[in-house]
């Protein structure tokens, strides 16, 4: 995925308060920074926002209507100090400012004279598991691709000619690729060691998936849905396999989305031959899992529920027929002359 999609998707996460997508877990770590600015700011758009995410969690957000660098997670706000914040929030302000230059001088490179627009950046480290880090540095205008920092060679991949004038600005200054670099994998993993140590209770919890398959056949053809819910941490595989081999291009998935108590729910589907239903197999891959698990659509359990339904009509009947021949032997009895120690007033 490019620079641009992301950011894109870094806007809607920051304006909505939401989560980003990263691994969380004993595993690999992750610190990501969405800002966003825009041209023509409207209620609830500020001109500027930028939202900090450790594992996807949301741990910062500032904008430029509150002005403020405020914690948005309850560990970052129990670890670090008033001076921590107010130093964020002039960081932030400089950021802000930034932007509004960069949007101006976007439009005059790419020939605007006004309208709505955008220029969004993401930048952050990861902590992998063998022990290794990864660095992110990327731009973007109008949705789209600009200018992504390459930590090992020291360069910039421009997406255009002008965002090639911006690279060849920054490459000139040898001092800004080395700076980039250093922040990279030093300032900013030395931080997100410290976050995840702040957070750890929260970011290393293992929730399990709870895992339901479900099918629907009609004329010849069957559609499989396998559902993952109430899992964390958020990073989850879910594959559907034919005779054991994965089935990635016919497989259709949802987005992972988080719910109300911080877990997350996820799903995957893919349709076949009803002939063939026997040969399928969803595959779940997730931190709390020892070894992946390996479900599939039980038919029998469809036809119990059946059998079930049939067995409770038909004791509804007899109940029936039971209370009708009750009452016919009442009524007998009181044309007998007998009366029911029941019915004695």
């Amino acid at each position: 995925m490019g620079p641009g999609p992301l950011l894109a998707l870094g806007l809607l996460l920051a304006l909505a308060g939401g989560r980003g997508a990263a691994a969380g877990g004993a595993g690999p770590h992750s610190l990501r920074y969405f800002y966003t600015g825009v041209s023509e700011p409207s209620p609830g758009l500020p001109a500027f926002v930028s939202v900090g995410y450790v594992d996807g969690e949301t741990i910062d957000h500032y904008d430029s209507e509150t002005q403020r660098a405020e914690p948005r997670a309850a560990w970052m706000a129990d670890n670090l100090d008033q001076q921590y914040w107010d130093c964020e929030t002039q960081a932030r302000q400089g950021h802000q400012q930034d932007f509004r230059l960069n949007l101006d001088t976007a439009q005059k490179r790419y020939n605007q004279s006004g309208g709505y627009h955008t220029w969004q950046s993401m930048y952050g480290c990861d902590l992998l598991e063998d022990g290794g880090i990864r660095g992110f540095y990327q731009h973007a205008y109008d949705g789209r691709d600009f200018l992504a920092f390459n930590k090992d060679t020291l360069t910039f991949t421009a997406a255009d000619a002008a965002a090639e004038i911006t690279k060849r600005k920054w490459e000139v200054d040898e001092a800004e690729p080395e700076r980039l670099k250093h922040y990279l994998e030093t300032t900013c993993t030395e931080w997100l060691r410290k976050y995840v140590e702040y957070g750890k209770a929260t970011l290393e919890r293992r929730e399990r998936p709870a895992v339901q398959v479900s099918g629907k056949e009609s004329h010849g053809l069957l559609i499989l849905s396998c559902r993952a819910h109430g899992f964390y941490p958020r990073s989850i595989a879910i594959n559907w396999l034919r005779k054991g081999r994965i089935q990635a291009q016919e497989t259709k998935r949802g987005s992972t989305a988080p719910n109300s108590d911080g877990t997350y729910h996820a799903w995957a589907s893919i349709e076949g031959l009803a002939v063939e239903k026997d040969e399928y197999q969803c595959r779940v891959e997730h931190a709390s899992l020892p070894e992946p698990g390996l479900f599939s659509w039980e038919l029998q359990s469809n036809l119990l529920s059946i059998v079930i339904g049939v067995v409770i009509a038909a004791l509804v009947v007899i109940a029936a027929i039971a209370g009708f021949a009750v009452w016919k032997s009442r009524s007998g009895m009181r044309e007998k002359g007998y009366v029911l120690a029941a019915d004695i007033t």
